[in-house]
């Protein structure tokens, strides 16, 4: 966007787009470069877990936004992917992970915590120790506190920053064993795995296409600078976060914000395995904005 035109786009069509952003670390690297770049007072940004987000967005009150996996296959008729942004990994992902007292095999019939409500790694999980460990735990809702979940479950189910927590800090304290679902899932099909996309509404991209074309590119230009100036985002994010600036790094770098034809055929993989259990047909259109 160029904020040196007199009328912006967003003037233009009446008001700045409404759009959500990821209170977890792993969207950090797709805001940060927005100040850098000058776009972000372009944009009225919402700040909000990924389930309150992907609601908002579906019920209108976002116009652009991420949404989780899960809820953009049940809603693909009302939304269209950006291309080559998203939130995912190729091999591990560190931040969403089963903590575990037990070998994974020995969770049938066990107690496991779902420290989450987010639909799309609770759905990854369940289905890993389904098809890949032959295990049907009784699974319960809790806040992710590790140190309660383990007093009441066999295993934990953990996403976001209290993943990394967990994973990094008290899992190896605890003497528990960490599972990354990003790797497991790579492991079992060969696919990368993609937990979040960012979509636009139809009704509004068929409003306002410009201005959709011009966010999508605002957030490409903000992923880019960030991972070119990666040290220094982990610097910043390690002075209020409870992990260093060197972990944070390789954090931002494990991570996969791609979103092309390798990241696709993990989605219709996922949805092809889920689809009818879950709430979306096995063969379900992922619509791609086009240039």
């Amino acid at each position: 966007m160029d904020n040196s035109s007199s009328e912006s786009a967003s003037d233009r069509h009446g008001g700045r787009p409404r759009v959500g952003h990821i209170q977890f670390l792993n969207c950090l690297p797709l805001y940060w470069g927005l100040a850098r770049t000058g776009t972000l007072l372009d944009l009225e940004l919402t700040k909000d877990t990924p389930e309150k987000l992907s609601e908002r967005l579906i019920r209108g009150d976002l116009d652009i936004g991420p949404v989780t996996l899960v809820e953009f296959l049940r809603h693909a008729d009302e939304l269209v992917a950006l291309p080559d942004i998203a939130v995912g990994c190729d091999g591990p992902v560190m931040s969403c992970v089963i903590v575990s007292q037990v070998p994974l095999e020995e969770l049938d019939g066990a107690r496991v915590a779902l420290g989450s409500t987010s639909r799309t790694s609770v759905r990854l999980a369940q289905l890993l120790l389904a098809e890949r460990h032959g295990v049907r735990p009784d699974y319960y809702t809790c806040p992710p506190d590790l140190s309660l979940m383990m007093q009441e479950a066999q295993a934990a189910v953990l996403i976001g920053d209290a993943a990394l927590r967990a994973s990094l800090h008290d899992a190896p304290r605890l003497g528990l064993e960490v599972h990354d679902l990003g790797q497991m899932w790579k492991d079992w099909t060969g696919l990368p795995f993609v937990f979040a996309v960012w979509a636009v509404r139809k009704d509004y991209l068929a409003r306002v296409p410009d201005l959709v074309a011009e966010v999508h590119q605002a957030f490409l230009e903000s992923r880019d600078v960030s991972l070119d100036e990666v040290g220094k985002v982990a610097e910043q994010a390690a002075r209020w976060e409870a992990f260093d600036a060197e972990l944070l790094e390789r954090y931002f770098t494990t991570l996969d914000f791609r979103f092309g034809a390798d990241q696709l055929a993990g989605v219709t993989e996922f949805a092809r395995r889920t689809g009818p259990t879950t709430g979306f047909p096995s063969d379900v259109r992922v619509e791609l904005l086009k240039p």
